[in-house]
């Protein structure tokens, strides 16, 4: 049986196994040949070949950044989980709707952006391909970004609080045996346990901000693993002493008899916006797109938990009840009280006997406020949430700028 070599004239790549073996004992490098078999033709063409060089940041950081011609902005989402659902609720929250057209997909569009693209990552890679310039924007916790982003000076936090995912990563030990009146980090560090034939060990996740946390607190006798399913149960099987997690309520160590102890918590935790520095410098439109995300979020954030309240006074004069109004301690709204004359008719004639308080209210301050304004004359008042309160600038976005040297 006879072979035929075809030249396909392309780069080489690497093959996969389906694939035949060239017959060539040294093909010049600018000449793949595919077998072709009788009865069987078997033709592989080559159309491109995409190569990353490994970046020397362990801890599986990615490639360095590569600012790729497109005309999308990138918006990276968790893909599952609790973060995922609140990161698009907080989106829809601020009428940017998330459409996705299968849930089985990984890209998905928000129509009040048009040049905008979400795909749906797990947290850590979306640290990386901020990194790797694959992503321009992304929300993830800030354990995530501080663990895999490693600091690193492309990384810039556009918006840092987003009001979910709040967590704390902390240092855990059990509330028994030799640790049972070890309350402080200090304490634990100062056990004669601990040497260099056996120092303290800790099973975590968290390999970079683990051991970047016992060296800058001054902990030498101290290695580091990681432990298959929960870490919770490590101590108590035998292979960690301590363990360094995230902890939201503490209900889990507490069920596992672990306590956190002074002085252990490495950092807190919540959702936040970031962005690649050079995507937003590089990236046509990017910094434009980043401005109304922004602006979105500030004026639905701020709003959160903040109640407009409405009540009529009695009174002489806009000046005296704003006089009677502004002595209350809860009642001076965002700038101060909105004082307007209410109109009605009487003998014919139109007259102003009460006059319209509007005030800005923190859901935790509501029902004294509604108590101040009765106490000085206030009555039918009305209680309506705040969904957005746009500033006359948005701060962060000022921030941002200036981060930018911009």
């Amino acid at each position: 049986m006879s072979l035929l070599l075809l030249p396909t004239n392309l780069q080489q790549c690497p093959s996969s196994s389906s694939t035949f073996p060239s017959l060539s004992p040294s093909p010049s490098p600018s000449t793949v040949f595919s077998v072709v078999v009788p009865r069987r033709r078997c033709l592989r063409l080559v159309t491109s070949c995409v190569s990353t060089v490994p970046s020397p940041v362990s801890n599986g950081s990615a490639p360095a950044f590569v600012v790729v011609e497109r005309d999308q902005i990138r918006l990276g989402l968790p893909s599952k989980g609790r973060m995922a659902a609140d990161a698009i609720d907080l989106l829809k929250d601020c009428q940017l709707f998330v459409k996705q057209v299968n849930p089985r997909q990984y890209v998905a569009q928000i129509p009040q952006l048009p040049n905008t693209e979400v795909w749906f990552q797990r947290p850590k890679d979306i640290v990386r391909k901020l990194l790797s310039g694959d992503l321009d924007l992304g929300i993830v916790g800030l354990d995530t970004l501080s663990e895999y982003g490693q600091e690193n000076e492309d990384l810039i936090i556009v918006h840092e609080a987003l009001n979910f995912g709040d967590c704390h990563l902390s240092i855990a030990i059990p509330n028994y045996g030799i640790f049972e009146n070890i309350n402080s980090l200090k304490e634990l560090a100062q056990m004669p346990q601990w040497s260099e034939e056996r120092p303290l060990r800790l099973a975590t996740g968290f390999t970079y901000l683990g051991p970047k946390f016992m060296k800058e607190n001054g902990i030498k006798h101290v290695t580091f693993s990681t432990a298959d399913g929960a870490l919770e149960a490590a101590p108590a099987m035998g292979i960690a002493d301590a363990i360094l997690d995230l902890v939201s309520s503490g209900t889990t160590l507490k069920e596992n008899n672990l306590k956190e102890i002074k002085g252990g918590v490495v950092l807190e935790s919540q959702a936040a916006l970031v962005a690649s520095r050079r995507a937003l410098t590089e990236r046509k439109g990017a910094l434009n797109t980043v401005h109304e995300i922004l602006e979105r979020l500030e004026a639905h954030l701020k709003a959160d938990g903040q109640f407009t309240v409405v009540a009529n006074m009695r009174g002489n004069s806009a000046e005296e009840v704003a006089e009677r109004v502004l002595n209350q301690p809860s009642l001076s709204g965002l700038q101060g009280p909105t004082i307007s004359p209410v109109y009605c008719t009487k003998d014919g004639k139109v007259s102003v006997d009460y006059y319209a308080i509007v005030i800005c209210v923190p859901k935790k301050a509501l029902y004294d406020s509604v108590k101040q304004l009765r106490a000085v004359g206030g009555s039918g008042v009305l209680v309506s949430p705040l969904t957005y309160i746009f500033d006359e600038d948005t701060p962060r976005w000022g921030q941002l700028l200036r981060n930018l040297g911009l």
